[in-house]
C-alpha cells in the first residue's frame, strides 16, 4: 500500500493533477483541507477486489495507476491507465462500496488522497463540483469502452504503439517510458513472447530502444503511424467533455 500520509496540501497550492486544477476556487476549497499527499511506488496495491473503497487517489505529475481485472488462469489484464487527468476509487459511488478490480500504481510518483466521504459531502453541497466528477466518470467509461473495442479488433503491434504513446503523454520525460516487457504484456493481455517480438521489430526499425526497465522512443512519428486511433478518440472525447484535462504536449508546456 502507499506510505503513511505525512504532508497535507496547503490551501492555494494545488497538486499537479489536472482534474483538481479543473475545479473552481470555491469547489477546490471544499476539498483542500482534507487532501493528503503520498509517494506511490510502482507495484503498490491500492485496492483488491472486495476491498471497501474508502479513499480516492489522484495521480500527480508523471504518476500512473492502472485497473487490473483478475482472471481464473491467474493472470491480470489491465483495462485502462489513469494519470494526472483523473482519479481512481470512489469517483461515482455514494458511500463505501467494494472494489471490483485491482487498482495498482503503475508509474511511481506523488499521489494525493481524499476520503470518499469528504468527496461525497462536497458533491452534495456543490452542483458544479458534482458535475465535474460526473463528466470525468463519463470520460473514464469511454476509456473502458474504447479499450474493449481496441482489444477486439486491433493488432498487437497497433496496441503496443498505442500503450507506449499513451504512457508518454503522461510522463515528464518526452522520450523515456518506464515500461518493462512484462508490464507491457499485461497491458496488452498477451504473453511476454508476443510483446518481445513486437518490441524487437520496433527496435530493428529504429523506432525505439530498450533499457533496463524502460523503453526509449527514438521516432515518435513512426510509432504514432503504427498505433491505432484509440488514443485520439479518447483525447477528443475528453476535450468535448472536460477540455484541457487530458495530458497532451500542449498542457505539459502550459
Amino acid at each position: 500500500m502507499l506510505t503513511r500520509p505525512e504532508t497535507t496540501t496547503k490551501a492555494g497550492e494545488r497538486p499537479f493533477n489536472n482534474l483538481l486544477r479543473r475545479l473552481s476556487d470555491s469547489d477546490y476549497a471544499l476539498l483542500a483541507s482534507y487532501l493528503t499527499q503520498d509517494e506511490g511506488k510502482a507495484g503498490d496495491l491500492l485496492y483488491s477486489p472486495g476491498d471497501d473503497v474508502e479513499i480516492v487517489h489522484f495521480p500527480c505529475g508523471p504518476s500512473l495507476a492502472s485497473y487490473l481485472v483478475p482472471h481464473e488462469d491467474g493472470r491480470d489484464v489491465e483495462t485502462i491507465l489513469v494519470g494526472r487527468e483523473g482519479a481512481v476509487g470512489g469517483i461515482v459511488s455514494e458511500g463505501f462500496l467494494p472494489a471490483y478490480t485491482r487498482i495498482m500504481v503503475k508509474f511511481a510518483g506523488p499521489f494525493v488522497r481524499l476520503p470518499v466521504g469528504r468527496l461525497d459531502a462536497a458533491k452534495t453541497s456543490s452542483k458544479t463540483l458534482r458535475n465535474v466528477f460526473a463528466r470525468y466518470a463519463d470520460c473514464m467509461l469511454a476509456q473502458i469502452f474504447q479499450s474493449t473495442a481496441c482489444n477486439a479488433i486491433h493488432s498487437i503491434e497497433q496496441r503496443t504503439a498505442k500503450w507506449v504513446i499513451s504512457a508518454m503523454e503522461r510522463t515528464e520525460d518526452a522520450e523515456t517510458v518506464p515500461l518493462t516487457h512484462e508490464q507491457l504484456a499485461t497491458l496488452l493481455g498477451v504473453g511476454r513472447s508476443y510483446t518481445s517480438r513486437v518490441i524487437q521489430t520496433f527496435k530493428a526499425e529504429g523506432i525505439i530502444e530498450t533499457r533496463r526497465g524502460s523503453i526509449v522512443v527514438r521516432n515518435r512519428e513512426a510509432l504514432q503511424s503504427r498505433a491505432c486511433l484509440c488514443n485520439e478518440s479518447i483525447k477528443n472525447h475528453f476535450e468535448e467533455v472536460l477540455r484541457g484535462v487530458y495530458p497532451t504536449e500542449e498542457t505539459v508546456s502550459a
